[in-house]
Formats: structure tokens, sequence, C-alpha cells
């Protein structure tokens, strides 16, 4: 089944790259005419067995701010642009270079910043043996997640008390019963914006 993921992530990624540039192109001269600055935003993340990486995203926020890692939506650091690109999902559509190098998956848990990842703690902890993802059941379940955290009077504790947790029970679960059917599944409801069962709940 690993062999499967493998060699499905790296071939659909490159067939994704090859039918998806010109739309790459498109997103990335409007970046550079709308928002003066770099066109992608590079971060080290946590991947596999806690190795850190480069992660590829357009840049969807201003070149210079204060903000935390935890983003929420309407805020001033989000340009017009970029709540237009994440509300797509164009935003993420340089990870297919990291998928088709190794870096990411597909399906996998989203990559933390440094400082989540290390908080995991006994079992917890198989969730580092996998491959990050550009979507997978916590993602589904979270796909509003900006929103969500946008009604709370404290995003930042809210997102460290309740959907971190859950987030990190969600993708344990994915570790422990992988299956790439549910992978091929959460791939089309990601695309179509759909539904699924998961684990008895809906994401």
């Amino acid at each position: 089944m690993k062999l499967l993921k493998y060699i499905f992530d790296r071939t659909m990624a490159l067939i994704g790259l090859l039918f998806l540039w010109p739309v790459l192109l498109v997103v990335a001269l409007l970046i550079k005419i709308r928002m003066p600055g770099p066109v992608l935003f590079v971060q080290q993340r946590v991947g596999r067995n806690g190795v850190l990486f480069n992660c590829h995203k357009f840049r969807s926020m201003t070149t210079i701010h204060g903000g935390s890692s935890v983003s929420v939506a309407g805020e001033a650091r989000i340009t017009q642009l970029g709540a237009k690109l994440r509300k797509y999902k164009l935003d993420e559509l340089p990870e297919l270079w990291d998928v088709l190098i190794g870096n990411m998956s597909f399906v996998g848990p989203r990559p933390d910043v440094p400082g989540y990842a290390d908080q995991l703690q006994g079992e917890d902890r198989i969730i580092l043996s996998l491959r990050p993802g550009i979507t997978g059941p916590a993602t589904l379940k979270y796909r509003n997640e900006e929103e969500l955290l946008a009604t709370v009077e404290n995003p930042v504790q809210y997102n460290n008390e309740v959907i971190y947790p859950d987030k990190v029970r969600i993708n344990r679960y994915y570790a422990e019963h992988y299956s790439f059917m549910d992978d091929l599944k959460m791939i089309f409801c990601t695309v179509l914006g759909k539904h699924m069962i998961y684990n008895h709940e809906i994401i």
C-alpha cells in the first residue's frame, strides 16, 4: 500500500504540474502585479520523521506583518487577492512540487510549523511517520478553519485547545488505519468540495 501511495503521489504530481502550469503562471502573474514582492511563500515545516523541509505556497499575505502562525479569515495581513487564492485553495498549488520531490503526499496531515509537531507525545508521534499532505481527513473536517477562528474571542487559544488536539486525534486514526481507497475519496472530496464519512463522523 505504501509503495502504491508513493507511486501515485509522484505520478499525479507530475501530471498535475504538466496540466496546471497555465494556471500556475496566471496566478504567479497576478500576485506579481497586485502584490509587490515574492510570488512564493516558502516556510520551513515539519516533515516525515520530524525532518524540516521547505514548503512552497503562493504568497497570500503582505510581505511585512507580525501575525501568528494561526490565520483568521478577514485579518488585515491577508490581501484581497490572497483571500481568493486561499478560498479556492489555489495558494497550495505549488505544493505539487513538494509532492513530486518526495517531501509531501497528496493525502496526510497538514505540515506543521516547528513548535506544534514538537508537542506530540507517546503514541501520537506515529503521525510523524507520515509525509505531510496537501489534503487529509483533518483538513477536510476543518476546511473552513479560518472562518471558524474568526468567530471566537481568542483564535490562538481555541486552535491550541480545541482544533489542534482534534486534528491530532484524526491524523492518528489515519496513520493507524491507512487505506488507499480512503485517500482517493479524500482527494475527490477536496476537489469537488464534498463531504464523506470517516471514522463514524462527517468530514
